[in-house]
């Protein structure tokens, strides 16, 4: 299994970050888009590491469009030496319309549009096919020499792979139909994985075509450890918060309803209208906790990962404190990857 990390997105400490991460022996490391750009700090991250991989987990991909998307895949792509992973996501309309003052409609036919229209422009810069992409959201026909990269920049190692996060089944189809992985969601459980997800996913590579055979999951990554009983405390407050944060909103009800908790969302999010945050994670008891993240002391982690999503991910994002006891978070990290 491949084990990413976090890199944060403060461009004075993201080099430092990205030179601990590789170290420590991860495969790849992820920035996120909130009150940062996510993209920034890739090139930091690229310039002093050489094999770890870099992606974002996620870019919002309505906020922008697919030609400036092309660009900054291209641009990562090139400098990385073929490490970077376009990770996108949709994010939910009100950011995307009162947030970003974009357009949204139909999200998963958008996205799916989207996808293919930046894969058409990277196919105009790499093989020089004639730009002329036209869609129901997209269009884009115009492309001269002095707007087009050189092939040369991606020589070797082609163009970058696109991830896309989803929960709802239609978000979770296109990722299979149109990307080579896909992102899950942190609010999803085991059940929710393999009785939605991979079916979906499924669903996706058949419409074009392909197999689950290359096909990249990134699992799942609520973990509560901690070195003692007072970090064990404070990650269980702390994930309980965000489980509640995730389940109030009503796109994700789905994944609630699958365990007969669907009355939960409405209370969730009843109190998020009124800013309780506070209150709101106290309606998450043992058992959601449980069921949403793996929980225990460091040594248990691996093995229950692997017992849970061991035989249906292929990796995780899972980010573990090795600066308060290097050897012994080095031994959990070497159990994750063994497998």
């Amino acid at each position: 299994m491949k084990v990413d990390g976090g890199i944060g997105t403060d461009l004075h400490k993201v080099a430092a970050a990205a030179k601990e991460v590789e170290a420590s022996g991860y495969t790849g490391a992820w920035t996120a888009e909130t009150s940062h750009d996510p993209f920034l700090p890739l090139l930091l991250a690229a310039e002093h590491t050489e094999t770890l991989e870099l992606g974002t987990s996620i870019a919002v991909a309505f906020a922008r469009n697919p030609m400036t998307l092309a660009n900054i895949g291209w641009d990562l792509q090139s400098f990385s030496k073929g490490r970077f992973i376009l990770g996108l996501g949709s994010q939910i309309k009100p950011h995307i319309t009162k947030r970003f003052s974009m357009e949204w409609s139909h999200p998963a036919p958008r996205m799916r549009e989207m996808i293919l229209a930046i894969r058409a422009i990277w196919d105009t810069w790499e093989n020089g096919t004639p730009l002329a992409f036209r869609g129901d959201y997209y269009t884009h026909t115009l492309m001269t020499p002095f707007f087009a990269p050189d092939p040369a920049d991606l020589a070797g190692f082609g163009v970058p792979k696109i991830f896309l996060a989803g929960v709802g089944e239609l978000m979770t189809e296109v990722a299979g139909e149109v990307c080579d992985g896909f992102l899950c969601h942190g609010f999803t459980t085991e059940k929710y994985l393999r009785e939605v997800t991979i079916p979906a996913l499924a669903r996706g590579r058949a419409k074009a075509g392909k197999t689950m055979e290359g096909f990249e999951i990134v699992g799942p990554s609520f973990v509560v450890t901690g070195n003692n009983e007072s970090e064990l405390a404070a990650a269980a407050t702390g994930t309980r918060q965000q489980i509640a944060f995730y389940g109030s909103t009503p796109a994700y009800k789905g994944v609630l309803e699958i365990h007969g908790w669907g009355g939960l969302q409405e209370e969730l999010n009843a109190l998020s209208k009124r800013g309780d945050w506070v209150e709101m994670g106290k309606l998450i008891d043992d058992e959601i906790l449980n069921t949403f993240a793996v929980v225990g002391e460091p040594e248990t982690i691996a093995s229950e990962l692997h017992r849970r999503y061991g035989d249906v991910i292929q990796r995780i994002s899972f980010y573990a404190p090795y600066k308060s006891d290097p050897d012994r978070w080095r031994k959990v990290l070497a159990d994750l990857t063994a497998a």
